[in-house]
């Protein structure tokens, strides 16, 4: 049998007190209430001796808020997300909120499902790193009056508050690097997707060449599937090197990319740089291992987590809110695998 559960009753009647006066205490409001500081001290020492367990549940119906947040991102194995989330985790607690994750694996109708369970939970918001194909999602949180905030990728037809690292101007940034360390056939792998951040960076890419006079030619940019993300890589490695002349230098969009093209590039024996300039986006402890450690555009991990957060939070306050809508720069870290190219 169940030990009783201590109520706000019991610590009443230990202290000598009313069970109001208790809870005026415990939730923090013994200065609204003029408790003198003597009797608030005795009635929290005498809540820790009889292990009181305040009932959140009977809070949330009275307030009408859960003090949860739900957070959505695209796929947890991918250290960029895994980062955000822990940012994200520790800045609601802060704010006196616990975050519930769930990963939508890039998966339109897994990210639908995940939408319904934690509505259901009665979360107060989400934070959402949106999927191929959710823009119908966003649009139905918004005609349901659910704050939410949209982080790093977002719909630029949508109305919506989101905060974003400049993918435009990082892809940019990046391809204007390669091109005055030397490198002219400047090639991009990216994902087959119609999601804005993803049309972002190839633009970037395409206009760092146009504005340094460099040709675009249409065989340089590779499109791989999510979900054949191994085997499309590998192909398009072999078609851009198998050019003539071959690609001297390789822009990867995402991180999840660059691994599985740093792999291949191993079983290929092509050596970084000499063979084959590299700049990718996402930073991971995997790119100081690599022998050559890799050139990447550093996102403001900690400042798009902790913006999200404080985003949401003043959304839950004030429904009425207009959308904040904020980008950030990535800041590019210049390492061995795109280092100044000898004239040929």
């Amino acid at each position: 049998m169940s030990a009783k559960k201590t109520s706000l009753k019991d610590i009443a009647q230990k202290a000598g007190v009313s069970t109001a006066l208790v809870s005026y205490v415990l939730n923090g409001k013994e200065k609204e209430s003029r408790v003198g500081q003597e009797i608030a001290a005795k009635i929290k020492e005498i809540a820790k001796e009889l292990h009181y367990q305040p009932n959140h549940l009977a809070k949330s119906l009275r307030s009408g808020k859960t003090h949860t947040i739900g957070l959505i991102i695209a796929d947890i194995s991918n250290p960029f997300f895994a980062n955000i989330a822990r940012v994200v985790e520790d800045e609601a607690k802060k704010n006196g909120y616990t975050v519930i994750i769930g990963s939508s694996d890039e998966n339109p109708d897994k990210s639908r499902d995940l939408l319904n369970v934690l509505i259901n939970r009665q979360v107060d918001g989400f934070i959402i790193v949106s999927s191929e194909d959710s823009a119908e999602q966003v649009q139905d949180l918004k005609a349901k009056g659910i704050p939410f905030v949209l982080l790093d990728r977002y719909f630029p037809d949508i109305q919506t508050d989101f905060v974003s690292t400049d993918h435009y101007q990082a892809a940019y940034d990046a391809g204007n690097h390669l091109v005055s360390s030397g490198y002219k056939r400047i090639g991009m792998i990216a994902y087959k997707s119609q999601l804005f951040h993803m049309q972002e960076r190839i633009r970037g890419y395409q206009d760092a060449l146009k504005d340094n006079k460099i040709p675009f030619q249409k065989a340089w940019l590779k499109k791989v599937r999510f979900s054949y993300i191994e085997s499309e890589v590998r192909a398009t490695i072999d078609e851009l090197m198998a050019m003539k002349p071959p690609i001297d230098a390789l822009i990867f969009a995402t991180y999840g990319l660059a691994i599985n093209g740093l792999k291949y590039f191993n079983e290929l024996r092509l050596r970084v740089p000499d063979d084959l300039a590299i700049v990718s986006f996402g930073q991971a402890e995997v790119f100081d291992l690599y022998y050559c450690p890799i050139t990447y555009l550093k996102q403001p991990i900690g400042l798009l987590g902790q913006t999200a957060v404080g985003l949401l939070v003043n959304k839950i306050k004030d429904h009425q809110k207009g959308p904040a809508q904020i980008l950030m720069k990535a800041e590019l870290i210049v390492r061995a695998s795109s280092k100044t190219k000898f004239p040929e």
